[in-house]
């Protein structure tokens, strides 16, 4: 029989991880959103953000068992893409635009990985649960 904390351990590990997962999905969907979006609150081009992950403490003393956590969000420094366009009136005197350094491609693999880690975290979630219920059940 697993030990309680140990138990509880799995839950709050997979649970840590849901929790960065959505946060990457978020921030995933907010650059999508800002993909093509010329000028932000601030007059500047929106710039692409990355989440960081670190691990988490477990609590139990063990440096290498823990969850995992969002370190921080983190703006993507890759150049602006310039746009030729003089008509836009964001444009320069040389009639380019700056857009933002979002790669669609990329972001959509981003969220693609972040959905997966999700839904393997809820298996997991899932699994352990199954196997709580399966032992309380031996001997009955």
């Amino acid at each position: 029989m697993p030990h309680p904390s140990t138990s509880m351990n799995i839950f709050s590990v997979a649970g840590s991880a849901m929790a960065a997962q959505s946060q990457r999905m978020n921030v995933t969907a907010s650059n999508l959103a800002n993909a093509e979006s010329v000028a932000g609150p601030d007059g500047k081009p929106y710039r692409a953000k990355q989440v960081v992950f670190e691990v988490a403490s477990s609590g139990s003393g063990q440096q290498d068992i823990g969850g995992v956590k969002v370190a921080g969000v983190v703006e993507d420094p890759s150049p602006l893409k310039m746009v030729f366009d003089p008509k836009n009136p964001h444009a320069d005197a040389k009639g380019y635009v700056a857009m933002p350094n979002v790669n669609v491609v990329e972001e959509m693999t981003n969220m693609i990985s972040a959905s997966r880690s999700y839904q393997a975290n809820v298996e997991v979630l899932n699994t352990a649960k199954t196997l709580m219920v399966k032992t309380l059940t031996i001997g009955q």
